[in-house]
């Protein structure tokens, strides 16, 4: 089985990494390249490949298998021989635990090279990649790992010659298709839930960064995974992706991505088998700056990493900050100020708080929307222009907009670095426009009354709202969106629950 790997070298971290030293590691890398079905390596059925270009650079760094839908139907049956076989369906809770926690470790192990893999795939900069997305991960295999054999099934309350047991049950072969701004640990947040209880899975990565879910595979058969339970299929949307969305004998499908996208696999799932389909969608998710907000040096700094980190390219970004009139020009003096202290740069450069734009048709996206929202009437307090152009990557400066409700930049996901700023004078008024859009992922409120807090959190509509702080997070507790930011949770014990089925078996005494 080939292998990932870098130099002998000790572990970077992000506090000792230099640029030289990170590029030199990079460049010794091992590109994963092949489809992992069924335990090996193997080519596309077609015998294409398609070729990753790094955002860094505009730079062929490899070229992947590119899975059609044979190739999909290669996997599902992979998957489907491992689901009926029992060869982990069947196994014993405590034996799952067992390999999800070497697979953590092993994830562990690997952190550097994980890291790199992911900081050149899709431009984050590596310091976040170690930082973030490798901690995670790791995260969510202990956590599902640990959870995995304390799930205890119901005995209901019948007639005294009556028994009812209630049982949970893995739902079979499992697709998921997950997006290219948090590649792995995207990946772990649905491959660990449902591995966990037992099912099998074909995992299908964004074209645009396939090669951690691959690295990922094999971590996975080296930790004890039997062949067949995860399969990686890297390959395009209109042909993997809608392969595995139509496919007969999928018995679920678990989507994170664009709008436009989730809809079609909701088709595809209306249009095949009806299976449960569970998506986490976009989002436009506002700051709600309450005249009593505390620290506003701390709001800032906290609005401009909400929405800077990872370059914007996060669906709970936050991606407008509803300011009260009476603070408005203190705090947005403040936003800026810190907008001005990101640094834009190149991944593997540690002093990058900025990497790049994942590949050239999104920066043109990102550019479109900011020209755009100028063209509407909409003033730049920062930022706006692509920068480094002579690097041949994909960089775009931090950008921070004044804008009305009514403009597309403020209704709209532009997922890139750029902040939409819009005044209220009323907490209705607050209330109506951070409800404003068809998304409803996430929020913050900032204020020190704690009947404010509560009531504001309550009439926000989304997944996740946070007080006094923005993007906090743990394992323990459900991610997902309301109204068009989709339907299911990833993340904590209720992740689990779209993985299973509920049976009854009445038995009459």
């Amino acid at each position: 089985m080939t292998t990932t790997t870098t130099t002998d070298a000790p572990a970077l971290t992000p506090e000792s990494a230099r640029r030289d030293e990170l590029e030199q590691r990079a460049s010794s890398l091992t590109i994963p390249s092949r489809l992992f079905i069924d335990g090996a390596h193997v080519d596309a059925t077609s015998g294409r490949t398609f070729a990753r270009v790094s955002p860094r650079n505009g730079q062929v760094i490899g070229h992947v298998a590119e899975g059609d839908a044979a190739d999909i139907d290669r996997a599902v049956a992979a998957a489907r021989r491992a689901f009926d076989s029992g060869v982990w369906s069947q196994q014993h809770p405590r034996e799952r635990r067992k390999v999800l926690q070497r697979l953590a470790r092993l994830v562990e192990e690997h952190a550097e090279e994980l890291a790199l893999l992911e900081s050149i795939d899709m431009g984050k900069p590596f310091t976040d990649a170690v930082a973030v997305d490798i901690r995670v991960t790791v995260q969510a295999l202990d956590f599902y790992a640990e959870a995995v054999d304390k799930h205890y099934d119901e005995v209901a309350p019948t007639a005294y010659d009556r028994l009812a047991l209630v049982t949970r049950e893995p739902i079979g072969v499992v697709g998921a298709v997950v997006p290219w701004n948090y590649p792995l640990m995207m990946a772990a947040w649905k491959v660990a839930p449902a591995l966990a209880v037992g099912n099998t899975m074909v995992l299908k990565p964004a074209e645009q960064s396939p090669l951690t879910a691959l690295r990922l595979a094999e971590l996975a058969t080296e930790a004890g995974l039997p062949d067949g339970v995860l399969n990686v299929v890297p390959g395009f949307g209109p042909t993997a992706g809608q392969a595995l969305g139509r496919h007969m004998d999928v018995d679920a499908v678990t989507f994170t991505g664009s709008g436009s996208v989730g809809r079609r696999f909701m088709t595809y799932a209306a249009e095949s088998n009806i299976k449960p389909v569970s998506l986490e969608l976009g989002g436009k998710s506002p700051h709600i700056v309450m005249p009593d907000a505390p620290d506003l040096d701390h709001v800032a700094a906290q609005v401009a990493s909400g929405i800077f980190f990872n370059m914007g390219e996060s669906c709970s970004a936050g991606s407008r900050l509803l300011v009260h009139r009476s603070i408005r020009h203190e705090l947005v003096e403040r936003v800026v100020a810190a907008s001005r202290h990101e640094v834009v740069g190149d991944p593997l450069d540690p002093r990058s708080t900025l990497g790049a734009l994942v590949e050239d048709v999104h920066l043109e996206r990102v550019l479109g929307f900011i020209a755009g929202a100028e063209a509407e009437g909409a003033t730049t307090l920062a930022g706006g222009r692509q920068v480094l152009r002579e690097t041949g990557g994909y960089y775009v400066e931090p950008t921070v907009l004044e804008v009305e409700p009514s403009m597309t930049v403020a209704r709209e996901e532009v997922f890139g670095p750029v902040l939409s700023v819009l005044t209220f004078d009323t907490p209705e008024e607050a209330v109506a426009l951070a409800n404003g859009t068809e998304f409803g992922l996430a929020a913050a409120v900032w204020t020190t009354d704690l009947s404010t807090a509560h009531t504001m959190a309550r009439r926000v509509r989304a997944g996740t709202v946070w007080v006094n702080c923005y993007d906090d997070s743990d394992m323990t507790v459900p991610f997902g969106g309301y109204k068009q930011s989709g339907f299911g949770r990833d993340k904590s014990l209720h992740a689990m629950e779209k993985y299973t089925q509920l049976k009854t078996t009445w038995i009459k005494l």
